[in-house]
């Protein structure tokens, strides 16, 4: 995985769920309800943080992970698991993360973390380097970024478009999907930890 190699399929899976987990389309009602009590939304500041602070830790991740003695595929096991919970809770709607909205005008505090730059998507770029070429997760980080970027731009417009019950059902499709990810990402990382021991 050291070299970089382009896979379309790897880029697609991995923009499917860094973009269900960042869920910005779903988030939009949050974000609208920030402005609306004084929040300055800045889209180009939001995007950047939020791919500063991804990148950071995509790298520095697995360092992190050392120093307390924990091997990549068991994290990425742990991280199915909060994948798991996240996708359980956009298909059901119950409130298992939350939220805390504030009151600051900033487009850091809520808005990069915990909403855009959060724990799931943390654990879902550890998940994803167990499993994945490292160019591709890039290309898929800076193109959610993007998607980011965009949204925050439209914010007016995409509520317009979408209405409540778009939003509902894009929050709903995306959180099979990514339950059908966590399983997988899940599978292979256990099968990875069993075969490490019997070879041991």
């Amino acid at each position: 995985m050291h070299n970089l190699v382009f896979n379309l399929k790897e880029f697609i899976s991995a923009f499917v769920v860094l973009f269900a987990i960042i869920d910005i389309t779903g988030s939009v009602p949050v974000v609208l309800s920030l402005k609306s009590k004084g929040a300055i939304v800045s889209p180009l500041r939001a995007s950047a943080y939020s791919l500063f602070t991804l990148l950071g830790f995509l790298f520095a991740g697995e360092i992190i992970l050392k120093l307390f003695g924990v091997d990549i595929h068991s994290f990425a096991v742990a991280g199915a698991l909060i994948i798991l919970v996240m996708a359980i809770e956009m298909i059901i709607g119950v409130e298992i993360f939350r939220f805390d909205t504030g009151t600051e005008s900033s487009s850091i505090v809520p808005l990069v973390f915990p909403l855009i730059a959060g724990a799931g998507t943390f654990t879902a770029l550890i998940s994803l380097r167990a499993e994945y070429n490292i160019l591709n997760i890039l290309l898929a980080l800076f193109a959610n970024m993007l998607v980011v970027y965009l949204v925050l731009r439209s914010l007016t417009k995409i509520e317009k478009i979408l209405g409540k019950g778009g939003v509902y059902i894009l929050r709903k499709f995306f959180g099979i999907i990514l339950l059908a990810i966590s399983v997988k990402l899940f599978t292979s990382n256990i099968a990875m930890i069993v075969s490490d021991v019997f070879r041991h």
